[in-house]
């Protein structure tokens, strides 16, 4: 039973809203509408590449048959959440810690894979939800199309077979975006998410990354409590005291309540994406819950064996990778382990050695410098002049990039390029030797029959005697009935100049051969 102090305690907190969908169908375009702020431009590749809160504010909306004072502004924080695929994990995360989801689908486009694959995310973890028709202004938008496709993906909206709310909106132009902020407002009032301003503070991280100027820093998301200037901020072994807290546009506060962003500078170390903090009073009990953690951490068992073996098989590429975010790094090695070398036999495969978050920098040469064909890659980071002038000389190329499907293409040519070829012999022609005529020196002048497959002109032959090889040769003049050709064919007589170290002597079996590298 709570008693009558933690009642009044506890008090409604604004939602949490994920926006989620494929790329391109306009989860950037709508926040940037509703922020009035330029996200979609900045973006490289259109693709945002770094999980974001902000707080919004809409009037809430007049209930039908309802009295009293309404048209207050309440809050909304959103989550941006990306769109591409290598950022799953981030997107199946920003539903976990979201209240309520909206599935954003193109009008013009339809249900697409990643629409799929971001509803069952939702599904699963159970989260209200609202699907949100975008680009209705778009000359070719079938909205009853869609309908129908979500239907078939069993997505039914409410007057379609379901109970899903949805709007119709343009997030360019800002038709119904009004109505869709109304709905996750009303939505919201029905689920009742409450949290209790008095307790300390907890939530989940949404980003971290190294500051130059300020240290490591992360973003939270406070679930319930209040963080207050002066707190402990635990997330697993990693801390930080909240001598600064920022709000999501950067402006210094004392206190953040439930639902808010927040930024904090000065952990010890970069706390996981995705964890879930807790915020203490005093340095004590927070090093005693970090303490707790390591004792409950059960770290996986290595299987060196298993690893040497691998090792022994396969052709190891070393990579060095340095990212600006947490999230980014996350992404990417998750990109980076699908790369699979081409063909029947998987001769080599990328292996992070080493990995952080900030510029390159001249350890991270020195710690690679002993790696044989190590490669240096930089997200959104650039390198120390020091690191380059030092991989510059030990001859260690660092390649930046800015687009995860551009650093993958490059490094699918460089597994191409890098992997161990295996000779494979192929004959492509016998021939039995039937007369053997003058002989100078090296070369000696034959006839024979092609007996299976071709004999070309300038090939490699092995020479067979009694199904043993006893020398190799070249062909230097080929002809078929007297004529000069530059191959013969199975069941026709030759004649032929060859130079070989070796006397052929008739019945000899002469193979063409090719040395193709797989």
């Amino acid at each position: 039973m709570k008693t009558e102090q933690q009642k009044k305690n506890i008090a409604l907190r604004p939602p949490v809203v994920v926006v989620m969908g494929h790329i391109d169908h306009g989860k950037s375009t709508l926040l940037d509408y509703i922020r009035k702020t330029n996200v979609t431009l900045d973006e490289v590749g259109g693709i945002t590449q770094n999980i974001s809160a902000y707080e919004v504010l809409h009037k809430d909306p007049p209930r039908l048959g309802e009295t009293g004072e309404k048209g207050k502004d309440k809050k909304i924080t959103f989550l941006d959440t990306p769109g591409h695929e290598a950022f799953s994990k981030m997107r199946e995360r920003g539903a976990f810690i979201a209240d309520i989801a909206i599935l954003i689908v193109s009008a013009e486009d339809g249900v697409k894979p990643q629409t799929i694959e971001a509803w069952k995310t939702i599904a699963e973890t159970k989260l209200p939800a609202i699907v949100a028709i975008n680009k209705i202004d778009k000359p070719g938008a079938n909205i009853e199309k869609t309908k129908k496709e979500l239907s078939e993906n069993e997505i039914y909206l409410e007057n379609y077979g379901g109970k899903i709310p949805y709007v119709e909106i343009s997030a360019k132009i800002g038709t119904g975006v009004d109505d869709l902020l109304s709905l996750i407002l009303i939505l919201a009032e029905m689920e009742n998410f409450t949290g209790n301003i008095e307790e300390n503070g907890s939530g989940f991280v949404i980003e971290a990354d190294l500051n130059p100027q300020l240290g490591i820093q992360a973003t939270l998301i406070i679930k319930n409590g209040a963080v207050h200037k002066g707190m402990f901020v635990v997330v697993e072994d990693a801390v930080c005291t909240t001598r600064i807290i920022q709000n999501f546009k950067g402006e210094a506060i004392d206190t953040a309540f439930p639902s808010s962003p927040i930024r904090l500078c000065g952990f010890n170390k970069i706390p996981k994406v995705g964890a879930a903090f807790k915020t203490f009073k005093n340095r004590k009990e927070a090093l005693k819950c970090i303490e707790d953690w390591k004792d409950l951490e059960v770290k996986p068992p290595t299987n060196s064996s298993t690893e040497k073996l691998v090792a022994e098989n396969k052709k190891i590429i070393p990579i060095l990778l340095k990212a600006d975010v947490s999230g980014s790094l996350e992404a990417i090695e998750k990109e980076i382990a699908k790369i699979k070398c081409k063909g029947e036999i998987e001769s080599a495969e990328f292996k992070i050695v080493a990995k952080g978050i900030g510029p390159v920098s001249l350890s991270d040469i020195k710690n690679i410098s002993d790696s044989e064909n190590a490669i240096v890659i930089g997200f959104n980071v650039k390198a120390d002049k020091s690191a380059l002038e030092a991989a510059k000389k030990r001859e260690i190329p660092i390649s930046f990039f800015n687009i995860i499907y551009k650093m993958t293409e490059w490094l699918e040519e460089q597994m191409e390029n890098r992997r161990p070829r295996i000779k494979t012999i192929e004959t492509t022609g016998r021939a039995k030797i039937i007369r053997a005529f003058s002989r100078t020196k090296e070369r000696q002048i034959i006839g024979g029959k092609v007996i299976e497959g071709a004999i070309v002109l300038n090939g490699t032959v092995k020479i067979m005697r009694r199904e043993f090889e006893i020398g190799h040769g070249k062909i230097i003049n080929l002809e078929k009935g007297k004529v000069k050709t530059s191959a013969v064919e199975e069941g026709s007589e030759f004649g032929m100049m060859i130079e070989s170290k070796i006397e052929i002597a008739p019945g000899d079996i002469i193979e063409l051969f090719s040395i193709a590298q797989k």
